[in-house]
């Protein structure tokens, strides 16, 4: 997973996005793992999807670049906002021991919902946590790929979701394929059931 989460912080960067969000996360998982790709539907639609991700830079990724992508449930502070907090952090750096106020700055940041000290939008890192959480429903080891794809799929007004949209991928149906997979899984609830018997 920490090879995903650097390809895609350097997209980020090369796009000139301030944070990494869940269309960077979507498209470096569909270039490095098959078990998405599959998930998605494989194929032409991939074909289709990809082309419309290396689109971004030069085409409806654009809007994208000054803002922060959130769907509401948490709050986000604006860049007068963060500014004002930053300024007020920088002028208390002598409370601040052995940290400098960049530092300081980026947590208080973070701790009011703008971009997380690694860049992430808000919903990336709500699918970071839930790519976690599902890999310790499965009975732990690491995230694979497919449970962060399943944490991209969750908010319907992800970039990711909307990139897939756009490519005429239906993100509940390839939701639904993750889910039933997750159940036939070592531990899952479809195991569960049978020991029960």
């Amino acid at each position: 997973m920490a090879a995903v989460l650097a390809a895609a912080r350097r997209r980020a960067v090369r796009d000139g996005d301030r944070q990494t969000d869940t269309a960077h996360l979507l498209h470096t998982l569909l270039e490095s793992d098959p078990e998405v790709r599959a998930a998605v539907g494989g194929g032409p639609r991939i074909a289709r999807l990809l082309g419309y991700l290396v689109q971004r830079s030069i085409g409806y990724g654009l809007r994208w670049q000054s803002t922060v992508e959130d769907s509401g449930a948490l709050p986000v502070v604006t860049k007068t906002d963060a500014a004002t907090r930053t300024d007020a952090v920088t002028t208390r750096t002598d409370a601040v021991t052995n940290a400098d106020a960049t530092d300081a700055a980026r947590a208080a940041a973070a701790g009011a919902g703008v971009a997380a000290p690694d860049r992430r939008s808000p919903l990336a890192s709500a699918a970071l946590e839930h790519a976690r959480e599902r890999a310790a429903r499965r009975g732990g080891g690491p995230a694979r790929g497919v449970d962060l794809l399943a944490g991209l799929l969750l908010d319907p007004e992800s970039r990711a979701v909307e990139v897939l949209a756009r490519a005429g991928i239906d993100a509940r149906e390839a939701a639904a394929r993750l889910d039933n997979d997750a159940e036939d899984l070592p531990g899952g609830p479809a195991e569960d059931a049978r020991a029960a018997c």
